[in-house]
């Protein structure tokens, strides 16, 4: 009988026999079970799953993950663990119940692996920045484990750990040189993402990624451009930059003179193929008011901005150190909406913050109200080891905490409930993404201000600007009716 995907040898067939020969044989016929899993790796070529857990931050290495595995070592990516020869989990400990499920995760992939054997495990991200060999030491059978800086290491480490025959830990933080080692960016759909920064350097009192990410530090402004113009030339049309805090990028051209993120901006929208500028995560404190005139002055950036605030509260906001006030952050509101009358602003909040009082909650309402803020990520606060908001004192029961939670979110999705009705009649310029999941002959794009909208057209149309008549509001998604096919309406 062979190794099925779900049985292993050993519930087959018992424990090994305590006495010789039968051990012997027992172990004998285990080798050729196991042999027979071999063959069908043979004269093919390894194939690697790259499993995603978080942010944009973390999607985007994980494509450069599967870029350079590619690259250096043949690999072919599959989506399947079940089909893989190297599981890679690329993880997030933002909040606890992300890190939980890349245990819960790797406890699965455990049960794969005794069925395949010489199937590799890694573990990269955050979570395992955070944890470390202690990941090793619940997890014995994980074969490497990489930080967020590190990534470009992973070929080496496996090799290593092939002829070593014992786990590779490397969470270091070697700054960005894992740009240098990185294969050059390549197509794959009309918009990319580009990483123009790692780490933060705000250590807010909740947050983890100071220690996972390490401090701030750029990438050359000469890179950042080659790697936009690269996938400009292979047909990309839209850019979206990433940072923890991408608005706090510095750079210095070859002259020496330095320059800001809206100055990058500026660069970015001069290269030929580029119709549109997205870019993530910005922070409060480094919105600057060269950045609100971008908005102004540069059509190609979308009339979206994902500004986090956290809280309405200014007692809050000191308790989490976030470094600007709630008129402070206010003033930048109204800056962009004069800028660009139309943008739609996004938002995180975390409700339940140790010291958060009804009347610190209520501000917060009263700020969502002022603000008309398009959507937002809110959660419930969760304490990350390590951090001080973990040891801060908190006495709001969590039934309270959950009672905000859900008064927040339905205001803030009646507001964009309100939004997407008036977007009905108008005429939107978007980029056609991919065929759409709601039937045959559909297709779906994005607005500028970062909707989804779904509409019956060729499959011509992939990876092009259209205009789309706004027809119907449905579930999370704009109904649409196509008006022509031309490229540029700049």
């Amino acid at each position: 009988m062979e190794l099925s995907a779900n049985i292993s040898y050993e519930a087959l067939h018992g424990a090994p026999p305590a006495c010789e020969p039968e051990r012997q044989q027992y172990f004998m016929e285990k080798a050729k079970k196991q042999l027979e899993v071999f063959k069908d790796r043979l004269g093919r070529p390894l194939t690697c799953c790259v499993n995603t857990f978080g942010c944009q931050m973390n999607e985007y290495d994980s494509n450069r993950i599967v870029d350079l595995m590619t690259d250096s070592s043949g690999y072919i990516k599959t989506n399947s663990a079940e089909d893989a020869d190297l599981v890679i989990l690329n993880t997030c400990s933002i909040r606890d119940k992300a890190q939980q499920k890349v245990y819960s995760e790797l406890g699965r992939i455990r049960t794969l692996e005794e069925q395949r054997p010489g199937m590799k495990i890694a573990v990269g991200g955050c979570v395992a920045s955070q944890e470390g060999s202690k990941i090793i030491e619940r997890a014995p059978y994980v074969d490497v484990v990489f930080g967020p800086q590190t990534l470009h290491r992973l070929p080496d480490m496996l090799d290593k750990c092939k002829t070593c025959h014992h786990s590779q830990v490397d969470v270091s933080f070697p700054g960005i040189e894992k740009f240098d080692y990185m294969p050059e960016p390549h197509k794959n759909g009309s918009a990319a993402f580009i990483s123009i920064m790692e780490g933060c350097s705000k250590f807010c009192t909740y947050c983890v990624v100071p220690y996972t990410r390490g401090q701030e530090l750029s990438r050359p402004v000469a890179d950042v451009l080659r790697d936009v113009k690269s996938l400009a030339e292979q047909g990309v049309c839209e850019i979206t930059l990433l940072g923890q805090n991408v608005n706090a990028y510095e750079g210095e051209l070859p002259d020496g003179d330095e320059i800001d993120f809206a100055m990058l901006l500026e660069l970015i929208a001069a290269i030929d193929g580029i119709e549109r500028i997205r870019f993530m995560t910005s922070h409060p404190t480094n919105f600057t008011p060269r950045l609100i005139n971008a908005y102004r002055t540069i059509p190609k950036i979308v009339s979206h901005v994902h500004l986090p605030v956290q809280s309405g509260s200014d007692h809050v906001l000191e308790l989490m150190k976030r470094g600007y006030t709630t008129e402070q952050y206010l003033s930048i509101i109204r800056g962009l909406r004069e800028a660009r009358p139309d943008i739609c602003i996004t938002s995180d909040f975390i409700v339940g913050f140790p010291g958060e009082t009804e009347e610190d909650f209520e501000a917060t309402m009263k700020l969502i109200d002022e603000c008309r803020f398009d959507a937002s990520f809110s959660f419930v606060f969760s304490p990350r080891p390590g951090t001080p908001a973990a040891d801060m004192p908190d006495s709001t029961p969590q039934e309270v905490k959950l009672e905000r939670l859900q008064k927040l979110q339905k205001v803030n999705d009646a507001q964009a409930l309100r939004i997407s009705e008036a977007m009905v009649g108008s005429i939107q310029r978007v980029l056609v993404t991919g065929a759409s999941k709601k039937g045959e002959g559909m297709l779906a794009a994005r607005t500028d201000n970062n909707r989804v909208v779904n509409f019956e057209g060729p499959l011509d149309l992939l990876g092009k600007m259209v205009q789309v008549k706004i027809t119907d509001v449905r579930v999370h998604t704009l109904g649409g009716t196509l008006i022509n096919k031309e490229k540029d309406f700049n």
